[in-house]
Formats: structure tokens, C-alpha cells, sequence
């Protein structure tokens, strides 16, 4: 039992890194536009090295985010992991079996 629990884990450790991943990358856009458009307005104010700082932020993380997913690796099992029951599809004719 505890290989299932252990990939399941996996698994959603592997989402988690994905969705944290992409939202760091929005946020860098969102710091890269802060921090030309503050450099535009008033450069080498304070807010300009703010926003700068928080881009590098989100850059370290985005970076440590992609190392930790890519040196993740899925545990081999000998056959791939099915969650629900298989679908089968409706037969056209019903018959009765005897």
C-alpha cells in the first residue's frame, strides 16, 4: 500500500511545482513591467529598486522551482496507474444472456 500512497504524493508534489512554477513566471512579468515602467517615470527611485528586487525574487525561485521539478523523477512501476474504472462503451444491441 504504501507505493501507491508514495506516488500519489508524488504526483501531487509534481502539480504543485508545476502550478507554483507558473505562477512565479506571471509574476515576473508583472515585475518586469513595474520595474521598466518605474524606470521610465523616475529612475533609480526607490520603487524602481523595489520592483527590481522582487523580480530578482521570483527569478530565484522560479529558477529553484524548475530544478526541484526537473530533478524529480516518476518512480517506475510495472504498469501504468489507472484512478477510476475503465470506461467501456455502451453497446448498441442488448441481449440477454442465459
Amino acid at each position: 500500500m504504501a507505493p501507491k500512497t508514495e506516488r500519489i504524493q508524488f504526483l501531487r508534489a509534481v502539480r504543485q511545482l508545476r502550478r507554483i512554477r507558473s505562477f512565479y513566471a506571471a509574476a515576473i512579468v508583472l515585475w518586469t513591467g513595474s520595474a521598466v515602467w518605474t524606470g521610465w517615470q523616475a529612475p533609480g527611485s526607490r520603487q524602481m529598486w523595489v520592483s527590481v528586487l522582487l523580480l530578482a525574487v521570483f527569478a530565484v525561485l522560479l529558477v529553484t522551482a524548475s530544478l526541484s521539478l526537473r530533478r524529480l523523477t516518476v518512480p517506475a512501476t510495472g504498469r501504468p496507474m489507472h484512478h477510476a474504472a475503465p470506461h467501456k462503451a455502451p453497446s448498441t444491441g442488448r441481449h440477454v444472456h442465459a
